[in-house]
């Protein structure tokens, strides 16, 4: 890693042991920071009691499923960004083989709430297919590529901002920038050539979707033990600064822990919403709410007439399931993260990484409602239910990557290397 970026959460899973290959030994607990762990804990409570009295209980839960989400993906400093990187620089696949498990928990779950066709508070859970075509290839891409510059992915934004990580808040500026721009030049991305979705579970069944989702995984577990044994890359962990009970709160925990917590709740959201845990058209939601507080009419732009978008942009922001899984993200990671003692903002920013998160948050605000999601929307979302465009994006994403990498050194941004530890 470069010496001349700010290292966040995600960054953190995959730091090199810095002077050998012999065990490292555990840094001192930082205390607690009380300061934020207060208003970050005053806020949640706060906030869950408002929207839970003011929307109904299926908010509140949603804002609750976020916490626990913002929790888990801090301690467990679960990212797709730096997973992918580590892939293709080095050929660690230890990131993407706990993408897998992520992957299989929320099929499985997502499978048995589909089948029983009933959900919480009302809801109809259902799995759609996205499309496939030239939206979701290019928007993967320039995801992918705006996850490099950018420091982060969509779910990654979130818990940085939340954990005090200053740089992502560029990325986060970005993100919801590109999401604007692609709102109002909608009619330029709009009938790009495309044919409808595929769902596994039309064709051989909810079963039959998940076996092969399931087998599908494990080959890419197989293939990237292959691979990194192969290419020898240097380790790479996170080291616990508790133990014991402690490092539930307190300490990182382990990273297919964290996959499994993440796919839990991935179902969860499923099982009280109805559809996939999603994030990024909150950022979309977000730009156009702020841009009516200036007195401008995004709700004129051919994005925001459609049914569906004009009865969220009407609407409270309380009623929108991705904002209020994103808020509750961005508050639980505050509170892990003010537990851990790891919550601190940094006042000097290289101006190359500045511009950075803010070109790779545009690219990923772009890119993400060019495909239909992110990684959590697209990419987990898609695989999840069956959905080949999930597989596909993230097949272009790796190619995304490969070329984010490539641009990286452009920025003052390091890549991991073959000789980061060598015993």
């Amino acid at each position: 890693m470069s010496a001349t970026t700010e290292s966040n959460p995600e960054e953190q899973r995959f730091l090199s042991f810095p002077t050998s290959c012999a065990a490292p030994v555990p840094p001192p607990e930082e205390p607690v920071r009380v300061v934020p762990l207060a208003v970050a804990g005053v806020v949640a409570i706060a906030l869950t009691a408002y929207v839970w009295a003011s929307y109904g209980p299926k908010s509140g839960v949603l804002l609750i499923l976020g916490l626990g989400l913002g929790l888990a993906l801090f301690h467990s400093r679960f990212g797709f960004t730096s997973a992918w990187r580590q892939l293709v620089a080095v050929g660690n696949g230890a990131g993407v083989r706990a993408h897998s498990l992520l992957l299989g928990t929320a099929a499985t779950l997502i499978a048995l709430i589909v089948s029983t066709g009933s959900g919480l508070f009302g809801s109809v859970p259902k799995a759609t297919a996205g499309p496939i075509g030239l939206a979701l290839f290019t928007g993967a891409v320039l995801f992918a590529i705006g996850m490099q510059l950018g420091g982060s992915c969509a779910s990654g934004t979130l818990f940085a901002v939340g954990s005090g990580q200053s740089t992502i808040v560029f990325t986060l500026f970005g993100f919801i920038a590109g999401s604007v721009v692609y709102t109002a030049a909608f009619p330029v991305f709009d009938g790009w050539p495309s044919v409808p979705g595929v769902l596994l579970s039309d064709h051989v069944g909810w079963f039959g979707s998940w076996a092969i989702t399931i087998a599908a995984l494990a080959v890419i577990v197989l293939a990237t033990r292959f691979v990194q044994k192969r290419r020898n890359p240097p380790p790479v962990d996170v080291v616990p600064t508790a133990s014991g009970f402690a490092r539930v709160l307190r300490g990182s925990w382990p990273i297919l822990a964290g996959a499994v917590v993440l796919g839990v709740l991935a179902g969860a959201v499923f099982l009280v919403s109805g559809g996939i845990w999603g994030v990024t058209f909150a950022f979309a939601l977000w730009g156009a709410k702020f841009l009516q507080l200036l007195g401008l009419h995004p709700e004129n732009w051919e994005f925001w007439r459609t049914a569906s978008n004009a009865k969220s942009l009407a609407g409270s922001v309380w009623t929108d399931k991705t904002t209020l899984t994103n808020v509750g993200i961005i508050l639980g990671a505050a509170v892990a993260a003010s537990l851990a003692g790891a919550w601190k903002l940094h006042s000097t920013i290289p101006w190359r990484t500045a511009v950075a998160a803010v070109l790779g948050g545009v690219l990923m605000g772009i890119g993400a409602r060019l495909a239909g999601g992110c990684n959590i929307g697209a990419y987990l979302g898609g695989v999840s239910t069956g959905s080949l465009h999930g597989w596909l994006w993230g097949l272009f994403a790796l190619g995304g990557t490969w070329i984010g990498l490539k641009l990286r050194p452009l920025f003052g941004l390091g890549n991991p290397a073959p000789t980061d530890s060598v015993c």
